[in-house]
């Protein structure tokens, strides 16, 4: 599981550059800090996944791509639209176009901002909500392999 995250964020590092690099020329993709927790099977059976959750009844995430190994989502969150609480597997992530949220979970309430071109990954998320409180779109890919704690 740990070669295969490492895999596809080098895919991700590889393909989706930063605004101004060029794959390959030896500039690295920012790393985004997102909280490394297991989701536990408690929580997994109350929260909805990532993919599933939404904001006041619509969907926020669409599945790109799905295999036998893993799947691959997109999020996307208007100024004021957000994330209900809910949980992630394993997963590393993407930011296509960056913004400010407000997050909240465990630690409390945080304001993050979340940069164009970054990237992170995450051995988990007990459960975390997110609204987007900045004036721009922000959107987010994320691949998580599947058989991990679902």
């Amino acid at each position: 599981m740990i070669l295969m995250l490492a895999g596809a964020a080098g895919i991700l590092a590889q393909v989706a550059q930063p605004p101004g690099s060029v794959a390959g020329n030896g500039d690295a993709v920012a790393t985004f800090g997102g909280a490394i927790r297991y989701a536990e099977p408690d929580d997994v059976e109350i929260l909805p996944h990532a993919l599933d959750a939404g904001w006041n009844g619509e969907k926020t995430c669409e599945l790109l791509q799905g295999t036998e190994e893993m799947r691959m989502f997109k999020c996307v969150f208007a100024p004021g639209e957000g994330h209900e609480r809910h949980y992630h597997p394993p997963h590393v992530g993407y930011i296509i176009e960056g913004g400010v949220m407000r997050i909240t979970d465990e630690t409390g309430v945080r304001e993050q901002e979340t940069p164009a071109g970054a990237s992170w990954s995450s051995d988990g998320v007990n459960w975390h909500e997110a609204v987007n409180i900045g004036a721009t779109t922000t959107s987010y890919v994320i691949i998580e392999p599947k058989g991990a704690r679902q």
